[in-house]
Formats: structure tokens, C-alpha cells, sequence
């Protein structure tokens, strides 16, 4: 009994120790009842990480993330992994982005890719300012 569970605690161990590798640290700690960020503007994009158009988004939203790092939340959530969020928000395609103000009410939505000019326009028009020179 002592070795079948030890087999078990060994193997939950490795399996976690195998997932974190693939997953990012906000996936892992992800608290989506936080989404959105109460007090900053804030865009969620919801995909999955094996759909092509979201593959073509993943680059842009790193960039994002740093040119908007402390002016606007930028949060991606894997609907196939998180189901519930889906529902949650009325996914019907993915990606989608949704952006919220800072009261947490939503203000844009947009189904598809969603290209990084495209982006900045919408956080421009919601006053947030890059204050970086992005190359578009």
C-alpha cells in the first residue's frame, strides 16, 4: 500500500514537474476571478493555443505585454484548456479580444486576428498611451 502510494505521489509530481514547462507562470497561478484587472484597462484575448490565427496573435501579445507593462492588463486565456471561461464571456470564435475600462465594464470586442496596430488604435481610443515607438 505504502509503495502504491508513493507510485502515485511520484507520478502526480512528475506530471506537474512536465506541465509547468509547457505552461507560463500566469497560467499556472491564473486567477480569473482577477479578469478583468479591477483598477487598469484591461485586454483579455481568448484562444487556444493550437489554433493557427491565435499561434499568429501569441508574438503580438508578448510585445504588447511590454509596450503597455504597468498601463493596461494584457491577458490570454486558453478556452480549451478553460472551458468555463468561454462561457463565461460568450466565446463563439477564437480569438477573440475583449477589452474592458478600468471599472472592469467591457467597451470593445473583436472576433478573429486581431493585428497589433489594430490593438493600439483601440487602447489609443480608451487613453491609454504606449509611450514606446512600436514599428507599425
Amino acid at each position: 500500500m505504502k509503495h502504491r502510494l508513493l507510485l502515485t505521489l511520484v507520478g502526480s509530481v512528475l506530471l506537474l514537474a512536465l506541465t509547468a514547462g509547457t505552461m507560463s507562470a500566469a497560467e499556472q497561478v491564473m486567477d480569473f476571478g482577477k479578469v478583468p484587472v479591477k483598477g487598469m484597462i484591461t485586454m483579455i484575448d481568448l484562444g487556444a493555443k493550437s489554433c493557427i490565427p491565435c499561434k499568429m496573435m501569441a508574438p503580438i501579445l508578448e510585445k504588447m505585454e511590454k509596450v503597455y507593462d504597468g498601463k493596461a492588463a494584457i491577458v490570454f486565456i486558453d478556452v480549451r484548456k478553460n472551458r468555463e471561461q468561454a462561457k463565461r464571456f460568450g466565446i463563439r470564435t477564437i480569438p477573440t479580444q475583449i477589452f474592458f475600462d478600468s471599472d472592469g465594464k467591457e467597451i470593445y470586442r473583436h472576433a478573429g486576428f486581431m493585428a497589433e496596430k489594430d490593438i493600439i488604435a483601440q487602447f489609443e481610443k480608451m487613453g491609454v498611451e504606449s509611450g514606446e515607438k512600436t514599428g507599425v
